[in-house]
């Protein structure tokens, strides 16, 4: 299998498997906001995957913005939102696909200031 669709199954699978869990509680309990940090951090263990997907989104939004404009990936702001709809479930594979799809592409003329090459001109 390619990595190419092992991410878009990660992305599927990092947007059903939350969600079964998320459509109910908001089914039953609408958005509020207040009873799903409540039930979140109800207790340590709970506190910890939800500290932990937070810090992993925070790390996820680094890793887009760096690597993604060093690899030349377009829709940059994509995996963020996936990240805020779903999670680091979601953005990560997502971030990952176009990554990988954006690598696939042979790379297009060099344009000026992408040899790498400082320019001797004064700014």
């Amino acid at each position: 299998m390619k990595p190419k669709s092992l991410y878009l199954l990660f992305c599927i699978a990092g947007t059903v498997l939350p969600y079964s869990q998320l459509l109910p509680f908001v089914r039953e309990h609408d958005l509020d906001l207040r009873l799903f940090l409540e039930q979140l951090f109800a207790n340590r263990i709970g506190a910890f995957f939800g500290l932990d997907v937070v810090v992993s989104s925070l790390v996820l939004w680094a890793l887009v913005a760096i690597e993604g404009r060093r690899a030349g990936v377009k829709h940059l702001w994509a995996p963020i939102a996936g990240s805020l709809a779903v999670g680091a479930s979601l953005g990560l594979p997502l971030f990952l696909y176009m990554r990988e799809k954006r690598l696939e592409r042979p790379p297009g003329p060099p344009t000026a200031g992408s040899s790498g090459a400082r320019s001797s001109t004064p700014r």
